[in-house]
């Protein structure tokens, strides 16, 4: 008997839409279904105030893969931003990644040779010669200073635990640059989608059969009747049943202000690095679009441990952890009529860009270059 659709697509963000928009390209017929209220997963905005609001924290698009800049232009005109974070540590400003401004700031240096004499300096201090936590391995690689007020206490909120207490390999290496350049990226493109990401997806997903509200699992045996095969782009534990256990995650609390002001801290991130801050960073939305309402909305990110239940939003890539995604990456492998893809269906801390890089050379997999 003939299958209704194609494809059954479990997912609704960046990873299912960009699925879906080159299936039906194709002439495929494809159902998307998302467990939320609403299409984009982690890129929806909402819209506030006139402001779009980044629900899910802020997304910043940036690449240097060409084709996958072009890809996403097709969808949405990208404004100018850039993304340029500040951080505040108890009231003192410096920029970010680590350059000549924060080290002016922080040591009254100009030039580079003398930067790189301070940080040395600092590093050969700490008689560190093989890190073996994170602590000691940021030391080894920018010093005691940048640490102390920049990393330290960000890091510890951020994964919930103390520095010495992670591994090293979480900071391999740490942007350090010995130029005035307070752009955090170093991709060719770079911007936000004018209207928001929801301009993107809204096209995308065009004239394509979307359910919301539906969770899959609730729903399993008779979703899977629909079609021959599926797009999975949820938790893999999940789908398999935790027969292995469960993956652990961080997650995060969104806390949202409107506020009666234009401009409340004059960047659209800031991110506060002193521990006793219980917040890692603050964003103002109305910054990625330069927009010019007369209020303005900020959100506050707070770090959390994941519980079932919460929203996943970075993996946990320990060895641990590492070691039983292979188990279920194992069994996937098995399944020729399920295609595994994305954050949390792949376990792996995925930008924009890389998924959609990734989403093109599966559907080149799976259908052959158009």
């Amino acid at each position: 008997m003939k299958k209704k659709y194609d494809y059954l697509i479990v997912g609704a963000g960046l990873y299912g839409a960009s699925f879906a928009f080159e299936a039906k390209e194709r002439g495929k017929k494809c159902l998307v279904i998302d467990r939320r209220n609403h299409m984009g997963g982690n890129v929806y905005c909402k819209n506030v105030e006139g402001i779009n609001v980044h629900k899910y924290g802020a997304h910043i698009f940036h690449t240097s893969n060409k084709r996958v800049w072009e890809y996403v232009n097709q969808f949405a005109e990208f404004n100018r931003y850039t993304n340029s974070p500040i951080a505040n540590y108890k009231g003192e400003i410096y920029n970010l990644p680590f350059n000549m401004n924060t080290f002016n700031k922080l040591w009254g240096v100009i030039t580079p040779e003398d930067a790189k004499k301070k940080i040395e300096e600092q590093k050969n201090a700490s008689g560190i010669e093989e890190p073996k936590n994170l602590e000691e391995q940021a030391i080894s690689l920018v010093g005691t200073d940048i640490y102390e007020k920049l990393v330290k206490g960000y890091t510890e909120k951020q994964w919930g635990r103390k520095a010495t207490d992670l591994p090293s390999f979480i900071i391999k290496r740490l942007p350090v640059r010995f130029t005035y350049d307070n752009n955090y990226f170093n991709d060719k493109y770079q911007g936000i989608p004018e209207g928001g990401y929801n301009v993107i997806v809204g096209k995308m997903l065009d004239r394509i059969d979307l359910k919301l509200n539906t969770d899959y699992f609730l729903d399993r045996e008779n979703l899977d009747s629909l079609t021959d095969k599926v797009v999975f782009t949820g938790m893999i534990d999940e789908y398999f049943n935790y027969q292995f256990g469960r993956l652990k995650y961080r997650s995060l609390r969104f806390e949202n202000e409107i506020l009666d002001v234009e401009n409340y801290q004059g960047n659209a991130v800031v991110n506060y690095t002193d521990v006793e801050t219980p917040y890692t960073r603050i964003i103002e939305h109305k910054h990625f679009e330069f927009s010019t309402q007369p209020k303005t909305v900020i959100t506050k990110e707070y770090p959390a441990e994941w519980k079932p239940g919460d929203e996943p939003y970075y993996p946990v890539n320990d060895d641990k952890n590492s070691a039983l995604y292979n188990k279920y990456k194992e069994l996937a492998e098995q399944k020729d009529n399920v295609i595994f893809g994305g954050r949390l269906a792949e376990y792996k801390y995925y930008d924009m860009h890389h998924i959609i890089y990734h989403v093109l050379k599966t559907v080149e997999k799976e259908f052959g270059n158009k």
